[in-house]
């Protein structure tokens, strides 16, 4: 895995609509910039490297993610809540984004935060440098979980190259600000 460039942002949000809440939620998104080794080929029908990629880059995300918890007092054990996105420069294709994010990337993850029964939502695109991306966040173990239904997002100026994809990871631990909202019939 050829990495460019690793970011890390963390938001902790202490009040919403002018009411402190009990407990501050937080958000974490961790992206790296990797090299695309199939850019400028086509279409490729074996995409077993970009799947590889996807476990590789996985596992870094996760790590960092992770890492940035620790200093707001938590740990992988109150991650409520995650979701991934990719973003392939113009040299590739949408599909490289889908073989990373969705046959292996989920393992590591899961690995980093000691579980989650349900899918990781995401989202992929193909863009230019400077494009954003927002990702879905849902609940770890159950994705009717209204409270952990959210969104992040990252845009890195100078990412990603025509012949790069932009990966994140984003992690919630609190779920959405004075989450109130309840299924029908609730």
């Amino acid at each position: 895995m050829d990495v460019r460039l690793v970011t890390t942002q963390v938001t902790q949000t202490r009040s919403e609509a002018g009411r402190e809440l009990d407990t501050p939620t937080l958000v974490v998104v961790a992206a790296a910039v990797v090299a695309n080794p199939l850019a400028r080929r086509g279409v490729v029908d074996d995409l077993a490297e970009m799947e590889e990629l996807g476990s590789d880059v996985a596992a870094l995300l996760a790590e960092r993610a992770v890492a940035a918890l620790v200093p707001w007092g938590l740990g992988a054990a109150d991650v409520r809540g995650y979701g991934k996105g990719a973003i392939v420069g113009l040299d590739g294709e949408r599909e490289h984004t889908a073989a990373i994010l969705h046959p292996r990337f989920g393992a590591p993850v899961r690995a980093a935060i000691g579980g989650g029964a349900d899918i990781i939502p995401g989202t992929k695109k193909v863009g230019p440098a400077g494009s954003p991306i927002t990702m879905p966040i849902g609940n770890k173990d159950d994705r009717w979980v209204f409270d952990d239904m959210d969104a992040a997002e990252i845009s890195i100026p100078d990412a990603p190259k025509p012949d790069e994809v932009l990966v994140a990871l984003v992690l919630s631990a609190g779920g959405r600000p004075h989450a109130r909202t309840q299924k029908p019939g609730a």
